[in-house]
């Protein structure tokens, strides 16, 4: 789907792509391999002329991505063609190209350079999402609407508290994503069995320079068979995508026609149906939601890749290079989703009144009970409260009329009283307060 040419900007961005492309891929092992070198120049491991030449040469060269097609699919890796043509075009400094160093760690540090550029982007997309959540639960955040349970009306709630709630679970993962960053992306360089016995007793001074230059953490011990780091970050990025999958899931039970509450930002025959004229389906909740499904996979892969035998995989670490590109590309496109959907939601306040009082009071049922639990005691006030529920959703008629009909409840308060009771705006509990602290939260950040 990410190549699919009808799909490719449905599912993910071509940011992200580009990102995750071959192009960038081959830039980053390049990058590796000339960190390398400018790391052993700087230590002495290598003739700094010779880390000069490649430093300078070496990312204007122009790989033969046929040769290297055929080295990959001959070899299983990339690295030893992408050796060979690099140091057979940079002349004697090509004799130190990859010096003491091995496939692994240029294809893990090309990954986390990968990653590194993939989660700028999400976070400027992160970014941009919960500030957009934030403009929604200010500007709503004292519209009362219907809170559902088990997909029933149950107490009132306001828009803006759920808009508040859906903020609130992308600033943790935002958080957990700034938190990841400094365990995920490290370094690796360790050689052969992870050791650096190839590079003597200078191997953890040029592992330092190394990391330096590229601009990474410094592990502090080879990290190619513990894949915690990177496991850590896809599971993040999957808790994203789920997090998106549930506003979409809201909006989407939201937009139903028998609720009609919110609906996605409409253009000329957005989700139009090739038979119904007048469907309004709701295309970006449903990638939302397609989006969190597959990103779990991802995340389940990596967790399963992370066991991994010995001192080198056999299989687990070629599972990564599926999960781990597909898991930012995923990201990518439900936050553009989650984004275009979010910055134009249409909000239907008539709707919410309308079907909060749909039930003609009977909403706020636990308001009256507790309203009268003082006089009645909270069993007694329970069993009147619910025995009224039953005859007022019989009679089809407002929970205060039934209410009144009840000698026990009609002498504990006073009309007045039950009456305020029955108004499903005086029973939305510190839901403001709580909006407030989730947007405090958001300026501080």
């Amino acid at each position: 789907m990410f190549d699919s040419v009808l799909y490719r900007d449905v599912f993910s961005t071509p940011a992200m792509r580009a990102a995750c492309s071959d192009e960038a891929l081959l830039k980053a092992y390049v990058q590796a391999e000339v960190a390398l070198a400018v790391a052993q120049g700087e230590t002495g491991v290598i003739p700094r002329e010779a880390a000069e030449v490649i430093a300078q040469k070496a990312p204007e060269i122009a790989l033969d991505s046929a040769q290297l097609k055929h080295d990959t699919e001959n070899v299983g890796y990339p690295i030893v063609g992408l050796v060979r043509q690099l140091s057979e075009r940079l002349g004697e400094a090509g004799r130190y190209v990859h010096w003491g160093a091995t496939t692994q760690d240029v294809m893990d540090t090309a990954t986390v350079l990968q990653l590194r550029e993939a989660v700028k982007l999400i976070d400027t997309q992160l970014t941009e999402v919960m500030a957009t959540l934030a403009d929604i639960a200010r500007l709503h955040r004292d519209t009362p609407m219907a809170g559902r349970t088990h997909l029933q009306q149950a107490l009132p709630i306001t828009f803006g508290h759920k808009a508040a709630i859906w903020l609130s679970a992308l600033q943790r993962s935002a958080e957990r994503l700034e938190q990841a960053k400094p365990r995920a992306l490290q370094a690796q360089l360790g050689g052969a069995v992870g050791t650096l016995a190839s590079l003597g007793d200078r191997g953890l001074v040029v592992r330092a320079a190394y990391a330096r230059a590229l601009g990474l953490t410094e592990p502090d011990i080879t990290w190619h068979v513990a894949r915690d780091g990177l496991v850590e970050m896809v599971q993040t990025l999957a808790v994203i995508c789920g997090a998106l999958g549930k506003i979409g899931y809201d909006v989407m039970i939201l937009m139903a026609t028998e609720i009609g509450e919110v609906f996605e930002p409409f253009s000329s025959h957005r989700g139009a149906s090739s038979t119904m004229p007048q469907k309004r389906n709701p295309i970006s909740s449903e990638i939302l939601l397609a989006n969190a499904k597959i990103s779990r996979d991802a995340a389940s892969l990596m967790l399963d890749a992370m066991v991994q035998d010995l001192e080198r995989a056999t299989g687990p670490w070629h599972a990564e290079w599926m999960a781990l590109p597909q898991v930012c590309l995923l990201t990518a496109g439900s936050l553009a989703q989650a984004q275009f959907m979010l910055s134009g939601l249409i909000v239907d306040q008539a709707a919410m009144k309308r079907n909060l009082d749909s039930t003609r009071g009977l909403i706020v049922a636990e308001a009256v009970m507790m309203g009268l639990a003082p006089a009645l005691g909270r069993q007694l006030a329970h069993d009147e409260v619910y025995a009224a529920c039953r005859d007022a959703f019989t009679r089809r008629e407002p929970l205060l009329d039934a209410l009144l009909r009840r000698p026990a409840i009609a002498s504990a308060l006073p009309h007045d009283q039950l009456a305020a009771l029955c108004e499903p705006s005086n029973y939305l509990g510190t839901a403001g307060a709580m909006v407030d602290r989730v947007l405090a939260r958001h300026i501080k950040r």
